[in-house]
Formats: structure tokens, sequence, C-alpha cells
């Protein structure tokens, strides 16, 4: 075994050994440090440096009590994360997840991928993530805020413009910023822009709701114009109903495609007239019900219970934007018996080893994560730009910006990939593009 091998061997057993419970977090490094052993063997100085052990520890871990009053007046008690990533190229970035999943391991893990998806978004942004097992879904506006309020009571100590500017992530949506950046302004007397996705009244940007979404077509588009491809009629198929599955189907419709089916996590609905997402917007985001009523008014879709069922609908574009690991091996296999030629991952690391393995053996065009759903969190910064400067562009402006932002972002990571003898991978050249710009950042800023 080579050298540059055993030493990310010995890191990953390290991690594993560490906290041998954080098994999305064991993932996450698995998958960046596989790619990495061509660049470790042309930059042995990282190794000198310790830079890999480094990498994989978090600068700072918070955890904290969250009491808050229910509508009965009874105390419930809920636990608050944020994870301090890394911040060698800016102040941490990455979102809240209010879900009953949450759990240290999940807020590394999403912190991890966000230091390596902020580096390729070209801005400076560091890496953070955190969040609380709260959940929203069943509880009432005045539940949330009061939850909302106590959990900033803490967690406002640790954020700020220049410091760890958070965002919504699963569970956190305008509703929930507003209430929380009004306790922080309570607590600090300070207007700044310590949270993105914030309201377009009090300083959130224009295309922030629709930037996920739109940036993963904008890469999917890149991507099938370099292998003589394009999107137009092409069938698609969306898992999720969130922010990201949504905008993304409202993008793939514009540019021609066939949204053909659409999931939350109860089950999906297929609409072979393709899905109408009015419905779906009207529903999900101000009747706050589950994705099975869209059948009561269009009785050509169908509902199936189960949101794994999806993968077996037969379709040109895969588009997984629920949530992580949410696609297997089955599914992939499904997949691509069905003839799926292109896959690209707009939630977190949403298709496990085995899937990916299954894709890119199969010669799928296959986008990670890290590089596909890179829109989102770059439109947070083009927002902190905006608040910085005290300014607010036109959407036009917004979504001019975050289309060149993805197409530089294919750009990178397809170069990553040619140069170190991966052309064509994009997983190896998302990981390697990522990590080469936090790795000098670090290198320069000394073993700190």
């Amino acid at each position: 075994m080579g050298h540059s091998q055993k030493v990310i061997d010995e890191v990953i057993e390290v991690v594993k050994k560490r906290d041998p419970q954080e098994t999305e977090f064991h993932q996450a490094v698995l998958e960046v440090l596989g790619s990495l052993k061509p660049v470790i063997e042309k930059h042995p100085e990282f190794v000198k440096a310790g830079l890999l052990h480094r990498l994989v520890e978090p600068e700072r871990m918070i955890m904290f009590r969250v009491p808050w009053h229910d509508d009965q007046g009874k105390i419930q008690m809920n636990r608050g994360y944020r994870v301090h990533f890394n911040s060698a190229i800016g102040p941490y970035k990455g979102g809240l997840r209010f879900h009953p999943s949450v759990n240290l391991g999940i807020m590394k893990f999403l912190g991890f991928e966000q230091t390596f998806k902020n580096s390729l978004s070209g801005l400076p942004i560091g890496g953070g993530k955190g969040g609380s097992d709260f959940d929203p879904k069943g509880k009432s506006d005045g539940e949330i805020m009061r939850f909302c309020q106590s959990f900033m009571n803490e967690l406002y100590r640790y954020v700020g413009a220049d410091v760890d500017v958070p965002a919504g992530d699963i569970g956190v949506g305008a509703r929930e910023v507003g209430y929380m950046y009004g306790q922080y302004k309570r607590l600090t007397m300070l207007y700044n822009g310590v949270f993105t996705g914030k309201g377009l009244d009090y300083g959130g940007s224009l295309g922030r709701k629709q930037a996920t979404g739109y940036g993963l077509l904008y890469f999917v588009q890149e991507m099938l114009k370099d292998n003589g491809k394009d999107v137009t009629d092409k069938k698609v198929i969306i898992s999720g109903s969130g922010n990201v599955a949504t905008y993304a189907a409202e993008k793939a419709q514009e540019m021609g495609a066939h949204v053909l089916a659409m999931s939350d996590s109860n089950g999906y609905v297929y609409d072979p007239e393709g899905i109408k997402l009015d419905t779906i917007k009207r529903i999900k985001e101000i009747e706050r019900k589950r994705i099975k009523e869209y059948v009561q008014e269009h009785p050509q879709a169908q509902y199936y219970e189960g949101s794994k069922g999806i993968w077996t609908i037969k379709c040109d574009i895969a588009l997984p934007c629920a949530t992580q690991n949410e696609l297997d091996e089955e599914s992939a296999k499904i997949l691509v018996t069905n003839g799926v030629w292109c896959l690209a991952e707009g939630a977190n690391m949403p298709s496990t080893p085995e899937a990916i393995k299954t894709f890119k053996d199969n010669g799928l065009l296959f986008a990670p994560a890290k590089a596909a759903n890179a829109g989102g969190v770059s439109t947070s910064a083009l927002e902190m730009s905006q608040n910085s400067m005290r300014l607010s562009w036109t959407f036009e402006e917004v979504d001019a910006k975050l289309k060149d932002i993805m197409t530089n972002i294919y750009s990178r990571v397809s170069q990553a990939a040619a140069e170190y003898g991966r052309p064509g991978d994009l997983e190896v050249g998302a990981n390697i593009a990522g990590f080469l710009k936090v790795a000098n950042a670090m290198m320069a800023q000394g073993a700190v």
C-alpha cells in the first residue's frame, strides 16, 4: 500500500474510533478522503502538517438544552447544536435543521460537507451546521415561535455577521428564520446579516428560496451540454417537496422537461400528465399538508404510500432532493434497469456509497451534492453581500450571478477531475477542488 493511502486510512480509523456511533459522519469523511490519494501524493507537505487530522475535527462543537412552553403551558425540552467546522476561507456558513433525526453525528456530517461545498462556490465562506431534534410538524405558530426564541437565547452567543451566519434547512423556513432573527436582534441590539433566508421585508434576497433547486438545474444543464445532451423533453423524477424539490421542478419545467413525480416522507405522487406545481406549492407551502392531497384535485395522478417507491418510475433524469441516504443500492439498480442516464443530487448526501458505485459502474452522468446543490449557500453568500452593502439586488441580478456560480463550479470540478487522472468523474473532481482551496488556506494560516 502506498504511503498516501496509509495516511488516509489512518485518519479514517481515528475518526471511527473517536466517535464510533456517528455513521453519517464516517460516510462523509470516507467519501471525501477516498478521493484524495493523488492530491496527497502530489502534496506531501499536507501530511507533514497533519492537515487531514485537523480537517476532520470541527474547530468547535456547541450543544445546549432548549426548554420551551407548549400551548398547554407544559415545558418541553429539546437539544440544540451548532458545529463550527472550518473557518479557513471565511465565517462559518450553513443551515439549521429542525428534525427528530438530528444528532451530533448528523450535524458533523453536514458541517463537513458544507465546508467543501462552500469552498467550491468560490465565495469567502467557511463550513458550519446546526439544528435541533425539535419537530415542527404539528406544532402551532406560537409553539414554533417560543421554541425558536429559546433556541436563540443560547445560540446568539456564537453567531454574528463576521463569525457564523446560519440559514434554513429541513424544518427551518422563512417563518423559523424570522422568529430566530427577531430574538437575536432583541438580545444583541444588532441589525446585521447574521441570518440568511430572511424575509424580503427585512434584508432577505430575492431568489434565495429558488436558489438550490434552480442551481441544481443550472449545474445539470452545464453537465449535459458538456456531454452533447439537453434537458428538453426529458422525463424527470424528483424526490421531496420542500424548497429544493419544488424549485428544481419549476426550473426543469421551464427548461422543457416533464416532471412526473414528487414525494414527501409519507409517500409519492405520480402524474403521467406532468406535476402541477401550483398545487404542490399550495399544499406544501401554504396549507402545510401532506402530498397525498394532490390526487384530490388531479384524478389522473396516483398516490403511493412509502417514498422509496418513487425510484421505480421510468425516467431519464433522477433528482434526489429529500434527505441523506434516501437512495440505496436496490433503488439505484431499479433506476438503471429502467433506463436512467443522469442523476444529480439536490439533497445533502442522498445516495448511499453503494448507490453511487452502481451509477458510476453503469456510466451515468452523476452530479454529487457538494457541487450540484451549492446554489443555495451561494445565494446565501450573495444575501450576506447585499446586507453588508445595505443594498437589494433584483431577482434577475441574483439569478444571473447564481447561474455564473453554478457554471463555474461545474468547470472547476470537471477540470480537477481531469487534472488528477479521473476525467468525467465529478464526485472525485468536487472532492479534490473543494479540498484544495480549504487545505491551501489552512496551510497559509499555520497549524492552529
